[in-house]
């Protein structure tokens, strides 16, 4: 099985004593043992990337939340792929369903950025997801795949190769309500025959999934065939929270009741 992947989105939370308290909390939990194939990354707000580093510097990657689409000039407030590097970042989100609802981000303008990205030597994690009404008009596929697609279009099918993929449903995000293994097991599926069928080795992307993952659920969540980790919201700003779900993300045989979910292709969907 290939290395797990979770990675916390810290939003705009925290504090410089918080970041501490949590990193001492999260340190000390990995006192008793090693975690087993997986990697684990964390997207602290842009003022206190340097202060995770600086604290954690051998546990965790280092992730930023966004990233402008220019690379430099007068553009107040933003944040260019380069001063990312120079922080040592190894991810960026891009895409987010907060930053294209409230910031107005188009497919257009993420895949600019998922290019810069990629084109710096980082990983982009490109987030794609439906709204609730979006759902309920069963245009999910459609909707996603678009989002996938218009990235593909500008960057080419070989830039996902080295990039992340998290499906967010966007109803669940904050909503404490997750999507149902059985729609996570089929979106996902979805995805990997999209990059199939633009000629990648589908199996070798690696895809999240995010939206109310918990402690409580990421067990089931990390059973399922097609997820290969979780992009982590609100659970990931309690260290304990967040180590249960790293816990939870080590590759094992599957439990007994999930055999049949789990022999389930994603060509069958």
């Amino acid at each position: 099985m290939k290395q797990r992947l979770v990675i916390g989105n810290w939003k705009m939370n925290g504090s410089l004593a918080d970041n501490i308290l949590w990193a001492t909390h999260f340190r000390h939990g990995l006192k008793s043992q090693t975690l087993q194939d997986v990697e684990v990354a964390v997207c602290p707000p842009f003022p206190y990337l340097q202060s995770i580093r600086s604290i954690l510097p051998d546990i965790v990657q280092l992730g930023a939340q966004d990233v402008s689409s220019e690379c430099i000039g007068a553009f107040t407030g933003e944040i260019s792929v380069n001063m990312l590097k120079e922080l040592q970042c190894r991810y960026v989100i891009v895409g987010h369903s907060e930053r294209r609802a409230r910031m107005g981000e188009r497919d257009a303008d993420i895949a600019e950025k998922f290019k810069l990205v990629s084109l710096a030597g980082l990983t982009p994690v490109l987030c794609v997801g439906e709204t609730e009404q979006e759902r309920a008009h069963g245009q999910t596929r459609s909707v996603i795949s678009h989002q996938i697609q218009t990235v593909i279009d500008r960057c080419g099918a070989h830039a996902l190769r080295n990039a992340v993929i998290a499906y967010e449903p966007v109803w669940a995000i904050g909503t404490g309500v997750s999507a149902e293994l059985a729609d996570i097991q089929s979106t996902h599926a979805v995805i990997r025959a999209q990059l199939s069928d633009n000629g990648l080795d589908a199996d070798d992307v690696t895809l999240l999934y995010g939206g109310s993952l918990k402690p409580g659920n990421s067990e089931e969540i990390f059973s399922l065939p097609n997820v290969d980790g979780g992009l982590i919201g609100g659970a990931s700003l309690k260290a304990a929270d967040f180590l249960d779900i790293c816990w939870a993300a080590q590759t094992r045989p599957p439990e007994p009741e999930m055999k049949s979910t789990n022999n389930v292709r994603y060509q069958d969907f």
